[in-house]
């Protein structure tokens, strides 16, 4: 055979054969290289996804491409499996960016889940996968309704849609999914009664329909599904009872009805569930009666038991249980616990997780619950007394700690400095005395409250390199220099309502975190400049209410760029404000959700479920805020904070004219300047307040009438401008006419208007030209009369002379 007939062949075999037998379809591949394109055209600025896919190419084999899997037992060798999660870098792209790849129609798996999708899922595309078998497109943005087009996929097995903005119902056509075994649909806005026809689906082995919108009850179709081993229907809106039938589901290990509506009892056939390991019910508010402990106890398989919560379910004090089950979680938060904390829990030796709060548990700290190796103890709001064993804290793996509310007293222990802990919480307690040191040592503590106590001395100084975040040692008897020594991740310090005093340190330059510092009530006496000139822009709140400040608030005020409430009153300040103040960015634009929600991301340490939200509630008090608002002291809570922008300057020595540029702080809802020395006019600016509720002006030296502007407060329900020397007649508006409290204008030097029912007269309701044109006109008036008179005058003497002239030649 020839050279040249030799490289022939080879090249036969090289180039046709590989293109023939050993290569995904062409088709296949434009539709992938398609879904490349359109995704680079929509990411532009973003190069991350273009590194994984660097290996799809045009002219290569698309089977040995990342995220590409071919059928290697067929001649053709199609697509059969996409694995797209994680995919798409931030930034949002459209759902049509996925028509190419749905194509594709030997698809078998398919998953584009976390990734910025938006927009409503194509579900026409989906007609010709009729292969499908898993399709997974959780945690995208995908909205509108869940396509009926997926419901004719019958060789389904896995659907999972969980954690977008799908809304609308759940169609009776999921009975079409004969093969399906898992449906996940948790974290979506799907709502509706959940479809009677979900009892079709026999070989479903999870359903998890968590933190949706589903009402009505739950169907009694359910207890067909037998084979069933997890029902999530937490965080939705069901009601009625639970299915007496629910014993039926026999292999279930999982059943989490929290958070709902439920009413009744807990099913006694719930006994019948041998392999169940999670029972969650908390926060039902219509459960009730009796905890049934004495089958509930004889689960063997039970690991995770909680019950706590807004339920009437009570536990029976006078009974004594036998626990047959070897715990991990257990929650009987709110369930009329009495008497001392229970013995049974000496023997549940695997226990991670307890919550006892919200009961009637008296007695001490018992040393056997200190020498279990629990991870995280929750008994606030009980009855405790005694001090701490200092055993409690020579465990390692103590990481979270909660007794706010009891009545344990004596000193904090030593032995704090050699525990684990990262969420400390001992407030509203009467622990005294000094705190140890040796707390600066614990090396990831991240939130420490020890506020309402009565501990006293010097506050310790934390390391450089300390983790912790959020401290709250407010109301306490705390006394010495400012704290000011934290580690460089601090976003919260409340140490209000203490002994606090001198000038302000400098170490607050180190805090480039900082979004909350609150200090009011003490007796601090340094200036506001000292302290403005150190913070970050990242501060949201600065309360200094009740210090002996003093000097003048600088132009520098307008770099807190996220300040969202400034608390100066009742201090020494003196001077002209600065016009800065109308510069304060978060004051001016429309209020976003805060950083200061606490988001501690402990779940990776301590193994429980929702443990940021168990913080969050423990934590309400220590993201509260109280100000002055509409005349009265009022707390505002961190859940609805972020709504709230306040600038509070009132007693003060603060003088001079008001800033017209306050006038820009359109999403102010309180403004009190009351009580300082204030002249001039109220700025015509302050009718572009337009979320402002409360305005308070009273107790100064303004001049002039009420400005017009005032009318266009649409949402204005406070207003004080007691004691100034304003006159004229009030504004009217369908606001500002509800405000008819003659005291809001008490004590002016002639204030008028229907509000208070006081009439203006003409010469009151005058303006300045008419009065002017008025008076011009009297002594034009004035001038031409004395001018008549002259005349007059003159003329009577010359016919008088005329006359006796006349009459002397007359005789």
């Amino acid at each position: 055979m020839s050279k040249q007939c030799l490289l022939s062949c080879f090249l036969f075999f090289c180039f046709f054969i590989p293109q023939l037998s050993f290569s995904c379809p062409q088709d296949q591949r434009q539709s992938l290289l398609e879904f490349k394109n359109l995704l680079i055209h929509n990411i532009k600025d973003n190069y991350t996804a273009f590194e994984e896919l660097g290996t799809w190419r045009p002219n290569s084999d698309c089977c040995k491409w990342l995220r590409v899997t071919c059928n290697a037992s067929s001649p053709s060798k199609e697509v059969i499996d996409l694995n797209l999660f994680l995919l798409i870098p931030p930034g949002l792209v459209s759902s049509s960016i996925l028509r190419p790849i749905l194509r594709i129609n030997s698809l078998v798996g398919l998953d584009v889940s976390f990734n910025n999708i938006q927009g409503e899922i194509p579900g026409y595309a989906f007609v010709n996968l009729t292969s499908l078998i898993s399709l997974d497109m959780c945690c995208n943005r995908f909205n509108g309704s869940i396509p009926h087009e997926l419901f004719s996929l019958t060789n389904l097995q896995r659907l999972d849609l969980s954690r977008n903005v799908i809304g609308g119902t759940l169609s009776g056509d999921i009975k079409e999914l004969k093969n399906l075994q898992e449906l996940i649909l948790d974290e979506n806005l799907i709502g509706g009664a959940i479809p009677s026809e979900i009892g079709s689906l026999v070989e479903l082995l999870t359903l998890t329909l968590r933190q949706n919108m589903f009402n009505s009850s739950i169907p009694s179709s359910v207890s067909r599904l037998t084979k069933l081993k997890t029902i999530d229907l937490q965080n939705n809106f069901l009601s009625s009872k639970i299915p007496d039938d629910i014993g039926n589901l026999v292999n279930l290990s999982t059943l989490s009805l929290s958070m709902n509506k439920l009413s009744g009892g807990i099913p006694s056939s719930i006994h019948n569930l041998k392999n169940l390991e999670t029972l969650q019910l908390e926060n039902n508010n219509g459960l009730s009666g009796e905890i049934p402990a004495a089958w509930l106890f004889g689960l063997q398989k039970l690991k995770v038991l909680r019950l706590e919560g807004n339920n009437k379910l009570q536990w029976n004090n006078n009974g004594y249980v036998f626990p047959q089950f070897k715990l991990t979680h257990l929650s009987l938060r709110s369930c009329g616990l009495e008497g001392n904390i229970p013995d049974w829990l000496k023997n549940q030796t695997a226990l991670v997780y307890l919550d006892l709060s919200i009961n009637r548990l008296e007695g001490r700290f018992p040393k056997w619950l200190a020498d279990l190796k629990i991870r995280n103890i929750t008994l606030s709001d009980n009855r405790l007394t005694g001090s701490l064993p200092p055993n409690l804290f020579q465990r390692p793996s103590l990481y979270y700690l909660v007794l706010s509310r009891n009545n344990f007293s004596g000193q904090i222990p030593d032995t704090i400095g050699e525990s684990q802990v990262m969420v400390l919480m001992l407030s509203e307690n009467n622990f005294s005395g000094s705190v140890p040191k040796s707390i600066t040592k614990i090396p990831f503590l991240k939130l420490l409250d020890l506020s309402k106590n009565r501990l006293s001395g010097e506050f310790p100084r934390f390391r450089p390199e300390s983790y912790l975040e959020w401290l709250d040692i407010s109301s306490n008897e705390f006394s010495g220099d400012v704290p000011a020594y934290f580690g460089g991740s601090t976003s919260m310090l409340l140490m209000s309502q203490n002994n606090f005093s001198g000038e302000f340190p400098q170490n607050f330059r180190n805090l480039s975190y900082l979004i909350r510092l609150d200090l009011h009530d003490n007796k601090i006496s340094g200036t506001v400049a000292s302290l403005i000139s150190q913070l970050s822009s990242s501060v949201e709140v600065l309360s200094l209410r009740n210090n002996s400040l003093k000097g003048s608030i600088p132009e520098g005020i307008s770099n807190l760029t996220s300040l969202k409430v400034l608390d100066l009153s009742e201090n020494n300040l003196d001077g002209y404000l600065p016009s800065s103040l109308g510069n304060l960015t978060c004051m001016i634009k429309s209020p976003e959700p805060s950083a200061m929600t606490i988001r501690p991301y402990f779940s990776s340490y301590t193994d429980i479920p929702n443990i940021e939200r168990l913080i969050e509630i423990e934590s309400e008090d220590i993201f509260s805020l109280v100000v002055n608002w509409k005349n009265s002291k009022q707390v505002l809570f961190d859940r609805n904070f972020y709504l709230y922008t306040l600038l509070d300057l009132s007693k003060n020595k603060l003088h001079g004219e008001i800033p017209t540029s306050l006038g820009n702080l359109k999403s102010l809802k309180v403004l009190n300047l009351s009580n300082n020395e204030f002249s001039g006019l109220i700025p015509q600016s302050f009718g572009d307040l337009e979320k402002v509720e409360s305005l308070d002006l009273s107790h100064n030296n303004l001049t002039g009438e009420i400005p017009k502007t005032l009318s266009k407060l649409s949402e204005l329900n406070t207003l004080d401008l007691r004691n100034n020397k304003l006159k004229g007649r009030i504004p009217e508006s369908p606001q500002l006419d509800r405000l008819n409290n003659p005291n809001i204008y008490a004590n002016n030097s002639g204030i008028c208007g229907m509000q208070i029912q006081v009439p203006c007269f003409p010469t009151q309701t005058k303006q300045p030209a008419e009065e002017k044109e008025e008076e011009d006109k009297e002594e034009e008036e004035t001038i031409f009369s004395w001018n008549a008179a002259a005349i007059g005058c003159s003329c009577g003497f010359l016919i008088a002379v005329v006359f006796m002239s006349y009459n002397e030649l007359w005789k």
